[in-house]
């Protein structure tokens, strides 16, 4: 399950938590945000969060799916493993940073034009001193909704480019602005908690460099059955599909590689562990929703089903098709995102075409620093 999703999921209240809460709730859990409700949705293998007031039904299927992100090119077939290469040569520093911007797709159908949006963008920043004493800071803040793509703005545009965006989101309706917030802090003196650091979701710095770099004894330790279950939050002897371990294991690996300062070799061994699962294949080269272009891995694709049972408007209900990707920059083996991808329209995204990115976590930054990190003044989007 989601720890991000399930701290949002506490809050009762219409307007969803602050981007500040969120950014210290990822941070203390070091896991890349993913589609949460009642903004976003992610349930998992049939399994849907407390809380969520539509009847969601996951069936996870085997296949292979459209490849919305292009197919395998000659001479690509490795480009994940040459990948990891790279990852082996990042540097170390003093501080480790990381900064994630999270968003989901609506859809807004005025009688102009059907056209996406992004909404639920919010955008965390955190860092850690690698030992401890040596401080840590939780920063976060929200984002401009925006149309998705150039043709959606044409479409925005052409409906007199309104400036919110009222969507249903999970049991009721909720406007998103197209303003961005300040960055808000957590801590007692502009963010910074000067006795902390050295502490990270898989123990110390020492514990991380302990860990072992063969992808067979790190898909052992984090990919194991066991690891599988408690992602998914199902018994261990609960029967599943393989193409449930495969979402969960991308969705493991991708919070250790996009929140973790897991040293370089790891990191490769990571990645390496992960391309050789089954229900994870090459797709070859994709785009993050950042603009960025990388490398990529692809599950097979799940249906998801939405009803009608707790007030959901009936443009929203029904079924659609879709596969989770991670995208590697093939330079330095870095996560740049984990998006869920559109295989087959239907239901709420009938209008759109496969590829469409219905939600995505962000690496906008994650690496080592010898001087203390700000949040960036600049927005992630031009």
């Amino acid at each position: 399950m989601d720890e991000v999703r399930m701290v949002r999921d506490g809050y009762t209240e219409p307007a969803p938590p602050t981007a500040q809460a969120i950014a210290r709730a990822k941070a203390l859990l070091e896991q890349p945000p993913r589609r949460s409700l009642p903004r976003l949705r992610w349930p998992l293998a049939g399994v849907v969060a407390a809380g969520a007031a539509a009847t969601v039904a996951i069936t996870l299927v085997g296949g292979d799916p459209s490849a919305p992100s292009g197919p395998v090119k000659p001479g690509e077939k490795g480009a994940v493993l040459a990948a990891a290469e790279k990852a082996e040569e990042q540097p170390t520093g003093k501080y480790w940073y990381a900064g994630h911007v999270q968003g989901q797709a609506y859809i807004m159908r005025p009688k102009t034009g059907t056209y996406a949006i992004t909404g639920a963008l919010t955008e965390s920043f955190t860092w850690k001193g690698a030992k401890s004493g040596m401080g840590e800071a939780y920063y976060g803040r929200d984002l401009p909704a925006r149309p998705q793509t150039a043709q959606d703005a044409v479409l925005w545009r052409k409906a007199g480019a309104p400036s919110s965006f009222r969507v249903w989101s999970s049991d009721h309706y909720y406007t998103y602005t197209a303003k961005a917030t300040k960055w808000q802090s957590d801590g007692p003196e502009r963010g910074i908690e000067p006795r902390g650091g050295g502490k990270f979701s898989e123990g110390s710095i020492e514990d991380l460099q302990n860990l072992p770099t063969d992808p067979a004894q790190l898909e052992a330790k984090f990919l194991s059955p066991t690891e599988m279950s408690k992602m998914l939050g199902v018994p261990p002897n609960h029967p599943r599909s393989g193409q449930a371990d495969a979402f969960a294991k991308m969705m493991r690996v991708s919070s250790l590689l996009g929140g973790s300062p897991v040293p370089p070799k790891v990191r490769a061994g990571l990645m390496r562990a992960l391309a050789a699962q089954e229900g994870i294949r090459e797709i070859g080269r994709a785009t993050d929703p950042l603009g960025r272009t990388g490398v990529a891995l692809a599950t097979g694709e799940r249906t998801t089903t939405v009803t009608g049972e707790f007030g959901t408007p009936k443009v929203q209900q029904g079924t659609y098709r879709s596969r989770s990707v991670a995208i590697f920059d093939e330079r330095t083996g870095a996560l740049l995102s984990r998006q869920e991808e559109l295989t087959q329209p239907g239901g709420q995204y009938a209008e759109m075409k496969p590829g469409f990115v219905i939600d995505y976590s962000a690496v906008r930054s994650a690496q080592w620093t010898d001087t203390k990190p700000k949040p960036p003044a600049k927005l992630p989007f031009d």
